[in-house]
């Protein structure tokens, strides 16, 4: 599912080239955790969750979510974010942060307007888009510490 979507180029700006044992370091290796989203059993999503930052800025965590694409629509990133929040809450995060959301990915965002992450900023035309060219993209955040 992560080879698909990153193929796509339409919602990470990860080259869609990469090969797999850098997929798997990015999703698997560098987070602090990654967990899987099964329906009957089949892997339907993967989530990873990570510091965004040292320092300072080590109280906010960074995640990003995959879901296969036959599982969506059937509510598998909306499970994942809710459970992504209980584990960084359970880390000892205070905060969510999703640094580049593509504008174009309006159903993500819908969804994590909906779970309360509101857009802080926007980086224009940050994103080449294979069918719909420059586009934004969103820097959305959640306090979790209330």
């Amino acid at each position: 599912m992560l080879r698909d979507v990153i193929r796509a180029g339409e919602t990470y700006a990860i080259a869609p080239g990469i090969d797999r044992a850098a997929v798997r370091a990015l999703w698997m290796r560098a987070p602090l955790e990654t967990h899987v989203a099964e329906i009957d059993g089949a892997a339907a999503g993967t989530y990873y969750i990570k510091t965004n930052q040292q320092g300072g800025g080590a109280h906010v965590c960074n995640c990003g979510y995959v879901v296969d694409t036959r599982a969506r629509g059937r509510g598998v990133a909306r499970a994942m974010c809710l459970h992504s929040q209980a584990r960084a809450r359970a880390l000892g995060y205070l905060a969510m942060q999703f640094n580049f959301v593509v504008e174009t990915n309006r159903p993500a965002i819908a969804l994590w307007e909906s779970l309360g992450f509101a857009t802080v900023g926007r980086l224009p035309r940050a994103f080449r888009h294979p069918h719909e060219g420059l586009v934004d993209a969103r820097v959305m955040y959640k306090w979790l510490a209330d």
